[in-house]
């Protein structure tokens, strides 16, 4: 990076001596209103409620709140740093609704796929009014900047440990030491060999409620026990030891070689289910932090992946091939492959993923919405503009240029400099979400069971 002239970064010689203007009266004044357009929002959502379902209009809601949290933290702490905010919109597009607050315009545009706070003067580009020069977050101290560009991340975080500590707090978390059957595999639909046969567990006369101990001498604590072993004996006549209402039970049968999804290992035929026992407070709070650290270094991690050459070319190979003749259609409730799991989704595949989220219960949708936010909070951190990262590097570098000068001046990084690589960044992540976007119509990602 480079720098300009302090004093041709800040825009005119006001920048460091002026004295801050009286905020004015802050009148609340209608700019604008378009009931049409309103109507027009409302009964887009009411048709997505109705054609689609329900969890889809809470799941598109809470991503809009998500994003208007972003904001707001941006917001907040601009004005608490003194900089002049000029507008606060949710949605983009054409104007739906706003009104103007003494020099702040918060309004509602048409399109809810985003939102943003205009802050003025955020690099040396921009023309400011010299009477406004000193409102400028160019012109604030090092920590203010900085303070500023994290806020939307920081919101986003916040509101994933608070969601973590709701699910420990109100739900509680799964004793999988304490596990039981749950769920039964029917015979209907089971073959082997193109020839109809009996669900393992039915012929065992396993029941919902059982849990299974021991299979071949093999003690079963967790259910993930239970699928790891077996899987490793398919076909193999086995020997069971069931605990039922305080009894213990021993019965054999015979696994099947294949399961419903045609892979190639031992099927018995049993979901399993772990009861929620809830946590105190304290307990939570260590829970949904420890939680929280795992999901950060998941998405730190998976971005990097997503990022390196291998993770980019694997990328543009799905979208490449998503139609293809020999690709197996998707299964709702299967789980998704290596694949799937290191790869961006659109706003339209986070909503369909958090629809199915919805659809499993509350506990499934805090999980899922906290997921997000804590992606969203450390995607927006990726150190190159025109994402909030770039606004942090720019800060950290200005501030690192000032300590080598001895905190003598102020130090602008020249931005113009910067563009071709912002024109790349953007160009790159447009590309990315409209391929994102087709991955996620025609080979979406579903939610295991």
């Amino acid at each position: 990076m480079s720098a300009t002239d302090t004093n041709e970064a800040a825009n005119g010689p006001e920048a460091h001596g002026s004295v801050e203007p009286e905020a004015p009266t802050e009148v609340v004044q209608v700019v604008k209103s378009n009931p049409l357009r309103l109507l027009a929002v409302i009964a887009a959502i009411v048709a997505l409620g109705v054609f689609v379902s329900l969890p889809a209009v809470i799941v598109v809601l809470a991503l809009v709140f998500m994003i208007f949290m972003h904001e707001l933290g941006h917001y907040l702490t601009a004005r608490r740093a003194g900089m002049l905010v000029t507008e606060f919109f949710i949605g983009f597009g054409p104007r739906i609704w706003s009104f103007k607050k003494g020099q702040v315009e918060y309004g509602l545009k048409a399109i809810p796929a985003g939102a943003y706070v205009r802050i003025i003067g955020m690099t040396n580009l921009e023309e400011v009014d010299p009477a406004d020069e000193s409102r400028t977050y160019r012109q604030k101290p090092f920590w203010q900047r900085f303070s500023v560009a994290v806020a939307g991340s920081t919101m986003h975080f916040i509101m994933a440990f608070l969601l973590l500590f709701a699910v420990f707090a109100g739900f509680g978390e799964r004793n999988l030491s304490n596990w039981t059957i749950a769920e039964i595999t029917p015979s209907e639909g089971l073959t082997q060999d193109g020839e109809a046969v009996q669900s393992p567990a039915i012929l065992a006369g396993l029941q919902a409620g059982d849990r299974i101990v021991r299979l071949d001498g093999v003690t079963i604590d967790e259910f993930t026990d239970l699928k790891e072993v077996v899987e490793t004996r398919p076909g193999e006549t086995v020997t069971l030891v069931v605990r039922r209402d305080g009894e213990t039970i021993e019965t054999t049968t015979t696994l099947l070689a294949n399961g419903p999804d045609g892979a190639a290992e031992g099927f018995l035929g049993v979901s399993g289910e772990a009861p929620r026992e809830r946590l105190g407070v304290l307990p939570s709070v260590q829970r949904a932090g420890s939680e929280f650290v795992n999901i950060t270094t998941q998405s730190v991690t998976s971005l990097a992946r997503f990022f390196s050459p291998s993770g980019i070319s694997g990328f543009f190979d799905q979208a490449m091939n998503a139609n293809r003749a020999d690709d197996s259609p998707p299964v709702a409730g299967e789980a998704p492959s290596e694949a799937e799991e290191n790869r961006i989704v659109s706003i339209y595949g986070a909503a369909r993923i958090g629809t199915q989220a919805t659809e499993a219960g509350i506990v499934a949708l805090l999980f899922f919405l906290a997921l997000i936010n804590i992606f969203i909070g450390v995607f927006n951190l990726l150190p190159m503009l025109p994402l909030d990262g770039g606004h942090v590097a720019i800060a950290c570098y200005e501030k690192f240029k000032e300590w080598r000068l001895g905190n003598q001046r102020r130090y602008f990084v020249d931005v113009a400099k910067l563009l071709p690589l912002t024109y790349g960044v953007v160009a790159v992540l447009v590309t990315i979400g409209v391929m994102a976007l087709y991955l996620d119509i025609a080979n979406p990602i579903n939610l295991p069971n």
